[in-house]
């Protein structure tokens, strides 16, 4: 995988996907003037011996307070500590070092006035992967991200933990064991390190890619499920979604067309069927589907323009010594696209369950009750079917809009408030119980094909379930079902499932 070079407001999608999926980061540096601009623009603020925001105050409620010449380290090394009051489980190594990566982009605009050793600091961390610690509960999403990114900034000046060579240990030991040495924070470093919707941001692009992948593996599971059902191709006709105009609606009917071209299983039942139209879930697929790929793309979008801004405050404008204090720190954006994605990752799940369900109903699939050739005596896929409901349930109770809550903080002082940050924190495990519902599906729909042989599917729905027999047989008489699950989740987790239909172009969210 090649490096990712962030330049300074022009990170693509793509690249910070690559981020995410473990690509090294390094930084433009054509970004270092603007960077040296910023900070030289700090200093002469202060000579002017006028109080600013951030500078030379006090912070939130606070601002009031003036702080002297030689107090100024001490006050950006106060708001570090007492800011990093966070609690609960790490985040992951590899959203933690999205938002490393997306704070170091925001910093190199040269808008934050830090100083180039402090940006040069965290690109050291991110290629020698010194990774902080950061605790994943505390930010409300606005005022920036306060709690998480003050941990992550503390790491920089030698406190708290991070993980190094696959240990978690001191800031200070793992910054000395890859030949880095802490920073000491000058006039407002502190707080523009701490103060941005990087924690937000970055789990929201962590829940936008892995909603992508899941998207993409429910087409392939769809198209799959259908042929199992003898479902019909017609209602992916091209006129029909053509009227209705919808983008995303278009290309998914496409695609589970070009998925099922060629199988044998289809052309079997293309004349003489007595069913007049297929369950919604078979029906509509490009309905439902479409717009989740319509929601995610919006998403992606308000991410990838969030992912290229400056989210701290005040802002430093260079050209005329300005120090400006306004509210890009409120996470707002940030809780409207996560909120997005979790609704597109709910119905992604829920439409597939129902093809589970529809699969294991001999009224509605004309296969052996529950896919099992002794039912009765064997209970086949009974419990699957109750479990990927189980989970789609909990996925409903996780959708309920993180964007609509707020809750006063600071004293008043920030008295609305975003909650993008636990919006966006839901996302993977959302995304994780979804994918867990694919996996099923993907299990449900080879057996269901497995009674029409030897009728074969399309070349890359043969491929798919190829790909799954390799490791979990066809189910004959109950066993051990976890097992067979878990490899399922597995293949469709890497994104095995998708590569194996690639002969099909799957949509994505950045069309």
């Amino acid at each position: 995988m090649p490096d990712i070079v962030l330049s300074a407001g022009s990170v693509t999608l793509a690249d910070w996907r690559a981020v995410y999926r473990g690509a090294a980061v390094k930084l433009d540096p054509a970004c270092y003037p603007a960077v040296e601009e910023g900070a030289a623009a700090v200093a002469r603020i202060l000579a002017r011996g006028e109080p600013v925001y951030g500078i030379n105050t006090g912070f939130g409620k606070l601002a009031s307070v003036r702080i002297p010449q030689e107090d100024l380290e001490t006050l950006q090394r106060n708001i570090v500590l007492s800011h990093a009051a966070g609690t609960g489980e790490p985040m992951p190594v590899a959203v933690a070092r999205l938002m490393m990566a997306l704070k170091l982009a925001s910093l190199a605009q040269g808008a934050s006035g830090v100083k180039r050793e402090t940006v040069d600091l965290i690109a050291a961390m991110l290629a020698k992967n010194v990774i902080p610690v950061v605790p994943a509960q505390g930010s409300v999403g606005a005022s920036g991200d306060l709690a998480p990114l003050a941990h992550m900034t503390a790491t920089m000046i030698g406190i708290g933990e991070v993980w190094h060579d696959g240990a978690r240990k001191p800031a200070d030991e793992g910054l000395r064991a890859a030949g880095l040495v802490p920073v000491t924070l000058g006039a407002k470093e502190g707080l523009a390190l701490l103060n941005g919707t990087q924690f937000s941001t970055a789990y929201a692009l962590a829940g936008l890619f892995e909603a992508e992948l899941l998207f993409r593996s429910a087409l392939v599971t769809g198209a799959l499920s259908t042929d199992a059902a003898k479902g019909s191709d017609a209602p992916f006709d091209p006129r029909i979604h053509l009227l209705r105009k919808h983008r995303g609606q278009i290309e998914t009917a496409d695609t589970l067309r070009e998925l099922m071209a060629g199988s044998a299983i289809r052309e079997s039942h293309r004349v003489g069927d007595e069913r007049v139209q297929d369950p919604y879930c078979l029906r509509c697929q490009p309905q439902v589907m479409g717009a989740a790929l319509d929601v995610l793309r919006k998403a992606a979008e308000t991410l990838e323009t969030e992912a290229n801004g400056v989210t701290d405050n005040p802002l430093i404008f260079a050209e005329d010594d300005t120090a400006l204090s306004g509210g890009n720190f409120h996470a707002e954006p940030v809780a409207f696209a996560a909120d997005m994605i979790a609704l597109a990752i709910c119905e992604i799940g829920s439409i597939a369950e129902r093809r589970i369900a529809m699969l294991v109903d001999p009224a509605l699939s004309g296969m052996p009750a529950f896919l099992t050739p002794k039912p009765g005596l064997n209970s086949g896929f009974m419990i699957p079917q109750v479990t990927a409901a189980a989970l789609v349930s909990e996925n409903k109770q996780k959708a309920y809009p993180a964007s609509v809550d707020s809750i006063p903080t600071s004293a008043n002082q920030e008295d609305h408030v975003s909650m993008a940050a636990h919006g966006a924190r839901r996302l993977l495990g959302m995304a994780e119980n979804a994918t867990a519902v694919i996996g099923i599906e993907l299990l449900a729909a080879a057996q269901g094909c497995d009674f029409h042989a030897p009728l074969a599917s399309s070349a890359p729905l043969e491929a798919v379930r190829r790909l799954l027999r390799a490791g979990v047989p066809h189910l004959d008489d109950d066993r051990h079902f976890h097992p067979d699950m878990e490899k399922a989740n597995a293949l469709v987790r890497s994104g095995a499932v998708v590569e194996a239909a690639s002969a099909v172009k799957l949509p994505g969210v950045e069309g």
